[in-house]
C-alpha cells in the first residue's frame, strides 16, 4: 500500500510534504532496485480511490508493477481482493501497518511486514548494492590499463 508506506517512511514523507508525485518515484526506484536484488514479483498499489473518473490501471516500471485503484476503489480493497485471489497458489507478502488490513490478509494466507521492517528491509538491500557497486569498482580500478590495437597495428 503506497500511501501507508510512503508516509510511514521518514525520508519518503518529507518529500510527499513537498512533492507527492516525487515520493512515489524515489520509492518506485528503491523497489526496484529491491526487485533486482531479491528477484521476487513485486506490486506497487497507489490508492486512487478518490480519483474522480479514474479508471485504475496497471503499469510496468522498470521491474515492478505499479497499479494503480480505479475510482471508489482503495488499495486495501484491491490487495484483499488479490491475497484472496492467490490464496493457496503463491506466497504473497504485504507491507504496510493498518492493523485491519494485516488481519485480513493474514486470514487470506498472506504474510504481513510493517512498513518499518519494509522499510529497514530496503534500505539493507540498498546498503548490500552499494557495497557491491563499491567492491566491483574496486576491482575493475586494479585492472591494469590496456592499450587498443587495430586490426591493422597499434592505434
Amino acid at each position: 500500500m503506497c500511501y501507508n508506506i510512503l508516509f510511514a517512511w521518514d525520508e519518503l514523507k518529507d518529500i510527499a510534504k513537498d512533492n507527492l508525485d516525487a515520493a512515489r518515484h524515489v520509492l518506485m526506484n528503491l523497489l526496484c532496485n529491491y526487485q533486482g536484488y531479491r528477484g521476487c514479483a513485486l506490486i506497487l498499489v497507489f490508492d486512487a480511490y478518490k480519483v474522480p473518473q479514474g479508471l485504475g490501471s496497471v503499469e510496468k516500471y522498470h521491474n515492478i508493477y505499479c497499479v494503480y485503484t480505479r475510482e471508489a476503489e482503495t488499495a486495501d480493497t484491491y490487495i484483499e481482493r488479490v491475497t484472496y485471489e492467490l490464496r493457496g497458489r503463491r506466497k504473497v507478502r504485504v507491507a504496510t501497518s493498518d492493523n485491519l488490513e494485516q488481519l485480513i490478509i493474514l486470514g487470506h494466507g498472506a504474510v504481513r511486514v510493517s512498513a518499518q521492517s519494509f522499510h529497514d528491509e530496503v534500505m539493507q538491500v540498498q546498503n548490500e548494492i552499494t557495497r557491491l557497486l563499491d567492491e566491483n569498482n574496486k576491482k575493475k580500478d586494479n585492472f591494469p590499463a590496456f592499450q587498443a590495437f587495430s586490426a591493422f597495428g597499434k592505434k
